[in-house]
């Protein structure tokens, strides 16, 4: 019987009840495609094809890798080309840049020379000193940590070092710097309160750091470098020959200034490596140029004779309430200068109490007329002449009509009956214009004679010193003396000249009649040590020797004679010459004649002199303003300290006693 058998599938159709055929896994069923809402199935169901549709292809990266592929060498390209400028082209440059930031080049301060006395006593000298500079990029924001560092440390450092502290902070603000100056040639004291403050900050910036903090101190960056200070030991002595020195390390006046470049030696340098303001020892590299000291200079000035010459013109400036004096002391026979003092002075140790006035050497400064100290100069015009001798009859009216002008001494008197030496004595205005008329046949050729001699006693020029800012005085030549100046200009008005000139023609007097040039420098020492002698000074034959003693005899009897007005510069024991001068003193702010200028000249011991002293008063408000009454005595204490220091003896003869006056019937 046939059996039934189930009908075949197909070929292609699958039974899904079926098994799977043997052998073959079952692919994954088709995705049922999305049902489309709101609309009519399209023709063949979800499944068919949508017709006029085009299959989706994927764009092609080529092009975008190629433009990045581009832009990534650009980029190398730039690197490379930077890379060969710094490390070809510009190579040199940058390493000098990066050279010049890593290191740091110091001046190393000479030490400046010391300025000694004649016995090689300290007058002027340095002592070891700092300067306090900082780091001012160790003030920015960024390394500070806070934006007002430099007004922090300006108010702690402005007590300290006596500046301004808005001038500290300009300097801790200096942009693209690491170096700056705040304060030069301070003491160690000073020095040693700083680092106490920057101890304390510094452990206030250990501490906060530990807390987590910037630990910062506003004083890190503020540093030391050696350095040295002028003093002057002994104060206001000699200040106005010295100087002092300026707030740069520079010689502002005297002889700081003078020979400033041989006191100051030359600085040196030191370059190191630097990090964050401190010196790197191990960096290696450190080039040093040593520094030179300054030389040490001698002078000729006595310190105890200077002393009392200070002390002496000193008091009596007060006592006369004077505008000032000065007092010149000078070895006749070498023309070395042994004091110069004058008074008021100041203190070059302390600047800032100095009345500016008195900051000069008004000794070489000041230019004023002398008076009849001047009239040496014409008794030894008319000496050397012939015109006259000591013994010659002058007769002196009490008024003398010459010129447009009635001429008068400074006293009232009967007619006197004068020697040449009497007239000299008694410092007669009229004698002396009487005496000086007999040098040429007219007025005009005395007038030319006289003025020669002034010439030669140096008045009118420059004293050989050098020293800055003196004066050569004023003298005209006699075409263009006025009326009155060629009568005037032989007792001593109508000219000018500074007290070492007025000096220097006394010891011309004292020395045989020959003129040597002041000194105030005796030599030099070196930074080797050794001592070179300053050039010897000019000689120039100005009398002879027979009219320079003979003029020493008769400034004899202006101290020695009862009837000469020198009598209070008298020095028991010891024969003393010398000469008063009160002149007419010309006021320089309301430019007429107001006051006086009282004077004293002289040297001893007279028949062999050794010592010339000169003492000027200018303008005494107070007592007497004869030169005899006030300038006398500071001579007579001047010269007494002077020959008792350089024990020099007296010579023990008798005075000369040249005759004062004579008997109108001899």
């Amino acid at each position: 019987m046939p059996s039934h058998q189930e009908p075949r599938p197909r070929h292609g159709a699958r039974d899904r009840d079926a098994a799977p055929p043997r052998g073959r896994v079952p692919g994954p069923a088709p995705r049922p495609a999305p049902r489309r809402t709101g609309g009519p199935q399209r023709p063949g169901g979800p499944r068919g094809p949508q017709s006029g549709t085009k299959p989706l292809r994927l764009g092609s990266p080529r092009p975008r890798l190629r433009l990045v592929g581009f832009g990534l060498t650009l980029v190398m390209l730039a690197f490379v080309v930077r890379l060969l400028q710094v490390q070809a082209v510009d190579a040199e440059a940058y390493a000098a840049k990066a050279e010049k930031s890593r290191y740091l080049s110091v001046r190393l301060a000479a030490e400046r020379g010391e300025i000694t006395d004649r016995a090689g006593i300290a007058l002027a000298t340095s002592v070891d000193a700092y300067d306090i500079t900082a780091d001012p990029k160790m003030f920015t924001r960024e390394e500070s940590k806070t934006g007002d560092a430099p007004e922090q440390a300006a108010a702690l450092l402005s007590p300290i070092l006596k500046v301004p502290a808005p001038e500290l902070v300009k300097k801790l603000r200096t942009p693209k710097s690491r170096y700056t100056v705040l304060a030069r040639r301070q003491t160690p004291q000073v020095w040693n309160q700083i680092k106490d403050l920057r101890s304390v900050f510094a452990e206030k910036a250990r501490a906060d750091k530990a807390k987590g903090g910037p630990g910062v101190s506003v004083l890190a960056g503020v540093f030391q470098e050696p350095s040295s200070r002028r003093v002057y030991p002994n104060g206001e002595l000699a200040a106005g020959i010295l100087g002092y020195v300026n707030a740069s390390g520079r010689g502002g006046g005297g002889l700081e200034s003078m020979l400033d470049k041989q006191l100051a030696g030359e600085d040196g340098e030191i370059t190191y490596a630097q990090s964050g303001g401190r010196r790197v020892p191990t960096a290696g590299g450190t080039r040093e140029t040593p520094a030179v000291p300054g030389s040490d200079l001698e002078l000729t000035i006595d310190r105890d004779i200077q002393w009392a010459a200070q002390k002496a013109i000193s008091d009596q400036v007060a006592k006369s309430r004077a505008d000032r004096g000065y007092v010149v002391v000078q070895d006749t026979r070498t023309g070395e200068i042994l004091a110069m003092a004058n008074a008021p002075g100041f203190d070059p140790n302390d600047l800032n109490r100095a009345d500016a006035a008195t900051l000069g050497n008004a000794a070489l400064q000041d230019a004023y007329e002398p008076g009849s100290t001047a009239k040496v100069v014409s008794m030894a015009a008319v000496l050397e002449e012939g015109a006259a001798t000591p013994d010659t009859h002058v007769v002196v009216p009490n008024r003398l009509h010459r010129g447009d002008r009635l001429f008068k001494d400074d006293i009232d008197h009967p007619t006197w009956y004068l020697t040449l030496n009497g007239v000299l004595a008694k410092s007669s205005n009229i004698g002396t214009i009487l005496a000086t008329g007999q040098l040429g046949k007219t007025q005009a050729q005395a007038n030319r004679v006289l003025h020669g001699y002034l010439r030669k006693f140096g008045l009118g020029s420059p004293t050989g010193l050098r020293y800055p800012g003196e004066t050569p005085g004023i003298l005209a030549p006699p075409a263009k003396w006025s009326t009155s100046q060629q009568y005037t200009i032989p007792f001593g008005q109508g000219l000018s000249l500074n007290a070492v000139q007025a000096a220097s023609v006394y010891s011309t007097v004292a020395n045989g009649g020959v003129r040597i040039e002041p000194t105030l420098i005796r030599g030099s020492k070196g930074p080797d040590g050794r001592f070179t002698a300053a050039p010897a000074p000019k000689k120039t034959r100005v009398v002879s020797e027979r009219t320079a003693t003979t003029l020493a005899k008769m400034l004899e009897s202006v101290v020695g004679d009862e009837e000469g007005t020198g009598t209070k510069a008298r020095i028991p024991g010891y024969r003393v010459a010398g000469k008063t001068g009160t002149a007419n003193r010309v006021d320089p702010e309301l430019g007429r004649y107001r006051g006086y200028t009282s004077s004293f000249a002289g040297f001893a011991p007279s028949d062999k002199p050794r010592i010339t002293v000169y003492c000027a008063i200018q303008n005494p408000t107070k007592g007497s303003y004869f030169g005899g009454q006030i300038c006398g005595p500071i001579y007579q204490k001047v010269m007494a300290f002077a020959l008792k220091t350089l024990q020099i003896p007296p010579t023990g003869a008798e005075p000369a006693g040249l005759p004062v006056t004579f008997s109108p019937g001899d």
